[in-house]
C-alpha cells in the first residue's frame, strides 16, 4: 500500500511541477494519471442529495383603487372562494364582502408566478396579475392587489394549504410598447414564501451508520447543525450562514466531501485535483473539491495564481478567498479591473460573497466609477445587498425606492422592471434642464419649467375629470421630482410631503422621456421584464 502511494504522489508531483515550472517552451499536454487514483469514498457517491426546484404558483385575488375600470363579473366558484378568503382575513363579519367584490373600482385577478428553489423569507417574487377572460375589466392600471395565497399550480380552493403570499401595487410597462394590454401587469417582488424549504439527502442503500457518520463528518467540516440524520435513509440539511446566497456551491462541495480525511489521501487529493484545474477540463470540480479539502490546499493554489491561463487565476484566487485565504484577493481585484477580461463580473462577484466587508466595499465602490454600465450596475447590486453607505436609499409612496450613487462618473438612471421595483441615479445628484416641458404618452401628466421660472410645475390631470387638475412645485433635482411626481396626494402626517399619487411605471415612463428629450443630461436604462414564462396547464375550466 505504502509503495503504491508513493508512486501516486510521485507521478502527481512530476506533472505538477511540469505545469508550474515548466517555462515558455511548447510541451505536450500531460497524460492522464495511470493507474486512476483512488481517491477515497464520496458523501456523493452514497447518497442523492434533494434540493427543491423552483415551484409554478398561482391564485385569485382581488385588485382595488380601479377608478371605474374594474368589472362586477365574476365566476361563482371564484366569488366563493374569495369572500370566504376575505372573511378569514379581516375577521369582520359586518364587512360587505360581496359588495366590495362587485365594485367597478375592484376586479378579480388571476395571479401566476414561480417561486423560486432558494427564496426565503426575506425575500420576494415577481408575480403576474391578469383580469379574468369572462371580466369586462378595462384597465389593472394604478391598482393595488390585496393580499391573496399562493398555492401549487393547478390546485384551487380554501382547504389547499396555501405555500406563499402575494400583493402589493401593479405595475403595466409602457417602455417596452407604448400601447400595452392594461388587463395584464406584475406585481415586483410582490410574492413571498411561507416555508423555507430545506435540502434534503437520500442514501442510496438506507443504514442508520452510514446516515449517522454523513451527518458527523457534515457537521464537523461545516459547522454544528449543518446536518440532521431524521431516519436510515434521508438527512436534512441546512445551508451554513457562509455559503447564504451560493446555495448551489455548497451542495456541490457536500456531494465532494470524502467521508474520511487522512493526511497522506488529502495531499494525494489535492495534487490530483490541482493538476486538473490547471490543465484538464475538469476545472469547476476540481475547484468545488479544493474548497472542500479547505487551508492544506493553500500552497499548491497558490501557485496557481501565477498562471498565464486567466481562467485557472480566477478559479484559484475565488477558491483560496472561499477558503478565508486573503492571498487570492489581488488576483481577482486584476481580473476585474481588467477591461479586456471575460471574467470580470465573475471576479466582481467572488470578491463580493467572499472578501472581509471592508475589503469588497472599498473595490466595488470603485467598480462604481467603472466605463462599462454591466459593470457600474454588478457593483451597485452587491453594494446594495451590503447595504452599503455609498448607496443613499428612499422609500416613496411605500411603493418604490429611489437610490442614489454619487461616486459614480457617468450619469445614468435605472429603472428596475423585475425584483424590487427601484430608479437608480448613478451620478447623483442629478438635476432637470431649464426650459422644460415633457408630457406622458396619455396627456395627463406634465412638467413645465419654462426660462425665468425657478421651479419645475408638476401637474396631473384626474383619470376620470379632466376638467381637475393638480398642480404642485418641485425643484430642479431629479430625487425631488420623483418625490412630488409619486408621493400621496393626501397628506398622512405633518412631515409628509404631498405628491401627485402617479405609479412606479408613470414615474419611468416620464423619466425615459425626460432623457430621450434632453431635459436630463443622463443616459436612461431599463432593466429586464420578469422572465415567469408559461409554465401552467392550459387555463381552468373555472376561468373561460
Amino acid at each position: 500500500m505504502n509503495k503504491v502511494y508513493k508512486k501516486t504522489v510521485a507521478a502527481a508531483a512530476i506533472v505538477v511541477v511540469g505545469v508550474f515550472f515548466g517555462g515558455c517552451e511548447q510541451r505536450e499536454a500531460p497524460k492522464p494519471l495511470a493507474p486512476e487514483i483512488e481517491l477515497g469514498t464520496t458523501i456523493g457517491s452514497l447518497a442523492e442529495v434533494f434540493a427543491y426546484n423552483a415551484v409554478a404558483v398561482e391564485g385569485y385575488g382581488l385588485v382595488g383603487g380601479l377608478n371605474g375600470t374594474g368589472s362586477a363579473q365574476c365566476p361563482a366558484a371564484i366569488k366563493e372562494y374569495l369572500e370566504k378568503y376575505i372573511l378569514t382575513q379581516v375577521g369582520d363579519e359586518h364587512i360587505n364582502v360581496g359588495k366590495l367584490i362587485s365594485s367597478s373600482n375592484t376586479a378579480v385577478i388571476r395571479i401566476r408566478g414561480i417561486m423560486p428553489a432558494s427564496a426565503s423569507k426575506r425575500e420576494g417574487f415577481d408575480v403576474t396579475v391578469e383580469a379574468l377572460g369572462s371580466s369586462q375589466t378595462t384597465s389593472l392600471e394604478h391598482g393595488w392587489l390585496y393580499g391573496t395565497d399562493l398555492k401549487p399550480a393547478g390546485t384551487f380552493g380554501v382547504s389547499i394549504q396555501p405555500v406563499g403570499k402575494a400583493k402589493g401595487p401593479v405595475f403595466i410597462d409602457t417602455l417596452q410598447s407604448p400601447a400595452p394590454d392594461k388587463r395584464k401587469g406584475y406585481v415586483l417582488a410582490g410574492g413571498t414564501v411561507l416555508k423555507e424549504y430545506k435540502i434534503m439527502m437520500a442514501l442510496r442503500h438506507p443504514d442508520y451508520k452510514t446516515a449517522n457518520l454523513i451527518r458527523n463528518r457534515l457537521n464537523a467540516r461545516y459547522g454544528y447543525e449543518t446536518a440532521n440524520a431524521l431516519s436510515d435513509s434521508q438527512i436534512e440539511l441546512t445551508v451554513p450562514a457562509k455559503y447564504e446566497g451560493q446555495r448551489d456551491r455548497f451542495i456541490e462541495m457536500v456531494k465532494a466531501t470524502y467521508m474520511q480525511d487522512r493526511a497522506k489521501v488529502t495531499e494525494v487529493r489535492i495534487m490530483n485535483f490541482v493538476r486538473n484545474l490547471a490543465v484538464e477540463g475538469r476545472k469547476q470540480e476540481s475547484e468545488i473539491a479544493l474548497e472542500m479539502i479547505g487551508n492544506q490546499s493553500v500552497p499548491k493554489l497558490s501557485a496557481l495564481l501565477k498562471s498565464s491561463n486567466e481562467e485557472v487565476r480566477l478559479r484559484a484566487a475565488r477558491c483560496m478567498l472561499n477558503m478565508g485565504n486573503d492571498a487570492g484577493l489581488d488576483a481577482l481585484r486584476q481580473i476585474a479591473f481588467d477591461t479586456t477580461s471575460p471574467y470580470r463580473i465573475e471576479a466582481l462577484h467572488a470578491i463580493a460573497v467572499g472578501a472581509g466587508y471592508n475589503d469588497s466595499t472599498r473595490i466595488l465602490r470603485r467598480l462604481l466609477r467603472d466605463n462599462s454600465f454591466e459593470i457600474r450596475l454588478a457593483a451597485y447590486e452587491r453594494l446594495s445587498k451590503l447595504d452599503d453607505i455609498s448607496i443613499a436609499r428612499e422609500m416613496i409612496a411605500e411603493s418604490f425606492s429611489v437610490e442614489q450613487i454619487a461616486q459614480s462618473n457617468k450619469k445614468v438612471i435605472f429603472a428596475a422592471r423585475s425584483g424590487e421595483p427601484r430608479i437608480v441615479l448613478f451620478g447623483a445628484p442629478i438635476y432637470c434642464q431649464y426650459d422644460t416641458f415633457v408630457e406622458s404618452a396619455e396627456g395627463d401628466i406634465i412638467l413645465n419649467a419654462p426660462l425665468g421660472q425657478n421651479f419645475v410645475s408638476v401637474v396631473r390631470k384626474h383619470p376620470r375629470r379632466p376638467e381637475v387638475i393638480i398642480k404642485l412645485k418641485s425643484s430642479f433635482e431629479l430625487s425631488d421630482i420623483i418625490r412630488t411626481l409619486a408621493n400621496e396626494p393626501v397628506r398622512k402626517t405633518d412631515r409628509q410631503r404631498i405628491g401627485l399619487g402617479a405609479s412606479y411605471g408613470d414615474v419611468i415612463e416620464i423619466l425615459q422621456k425626460m432623457c430621450e428629450k434632453g431635459v436630463i443630461p443622463a443616459e436612461f436604462k431599463a432593466g429586464p421584464l420578469p422572465k415567469i414564462g408559461a409554465y401552467l396547464k392550459p387555463k381552468a375550466l373555472i376561468d373561460r
